[in-house]
């Protein structure tokens, strides 16, 4: 295999000081192996007291080597399962979502493992990354939750399409993945009824279907090995996206801008599918 595409920066992966990290590390580490990309593990210790000094009690210490005991350990199964992978390992100082998210500016991807936090925790919890990251970071975030259980064959990737410039680049990055993987893609279109009922609901649909062969348009051609359907389920996005992820080895869909530290700016779909997909969940940024 041949070096690494870019310079030292490539894959971010958060190591988690406390709970269970295998699953969102594997992801990286085999996706980091498909894009011959370089690999970093990132823990950082938020401080004990707001202080801009170094914090240096032995409780502060303590934390530190252990996370740098985290990491070595992260390391050391990174290479057991790709021994050739180019790897470094970062422990930095400081709160977690903000430190990911700075880093994320010279990352190609971040990947976040999910604590199954409730909304109000995930977005307000000092310890939180998933909502604040994925709200902040300038390039692609993938938040891997459980086990893959990909029993669906061949395996697919699914594009959330709804339009938007962002759904586009995420359908462009869905493709892209599901080439690396030899999987196939299912875009979807989800229609939601209004709650007054249209007259013409199969024009709806109809328009739906014309959106989502107007946002393929080509996409076949440059991947010609990547197997394409189209798909316009009516209900709630969320639940239907989900649905259609359920043996996928991700949903993709795209986030519009950068929001504030809350994230409030996600859209309600990216935040609900951080929340119901059981697949790991990637959100490109637009553009």
């Amino acid at each position: 295999m041949t070096g690494p595409r870019e310079g030292p920066h490539g894959i971010l992966v958060a190591v988690d000081p406390v709970r269970e990290w295998h699953l969102p590390l594997a992801w990286a580490v085999d996706e980091a192996h498909r894009r011959r990309l370089p690999l970093r593990l990132v823990l950082a210790v938020p401080p004990q007291h707001d202080t801009q000094h170094v914090d240096d009690t032995p409780r502060q210490t303590a934390l530190r080597h252990a996370g740098t005991a985290r990491l070595e350990q992260a390391r050391a199964w990174v290479r057991d399962r790709h021994p050739e992978m180019a790897v470094t390992e970062d422990l930095r100082g400081g709160f977690p979502a903000p430190v990911i998210a700075g880093m994320a500016a010279h990352a190609r991807m971040v990947v976040l493992g999910s604590r199954h936090l409730g909304r109000v925790a995930e977005v307000f919890s000092a310890g939180s990354l998933v909502v604040p990251v994925t709200a902040q970071a300038p390039c692609p975030v993938v938040v891997v939750g459980d086990a893959a259980h990909t029993t669906q064959q061949p395996s697919y990737v699914v594009a959330g399409i709804d339009g938007s410039a962002a759904s586009a680049t995420a359908l462009r990055f869905a493709f892209d993945e599901a080439d690396l993987r030899g999987a196939a893609v299912r875009a979807v279109s989800v229609w939601q009824p209004p709650l007054i009922r249209l007259h013409d609901e199969e024009a709806a649909v109809r328009a739906q279907r014309a959106l989502l062969a107007e946002a393929t348009a080509g996409l076949s051609e440059k991947y010609p090995d990547v197997h394409l359907t189209h798909e316009v389920p009516v209900g709630h996005p969320v639940e239907e996206l989900a649905r259609a992820a359920e043996h996928a080895v991700a949903v993709v869909v795209g986030r519009r801008g950068r929001g504030g530290y809350t994230g409030m700016r996600l859209g309600s779909t990216v935040h609900g599918l951080l929340h119901r997909a059981h697949c790991p969940v990637i959100t490109i940024p637009e553009g």
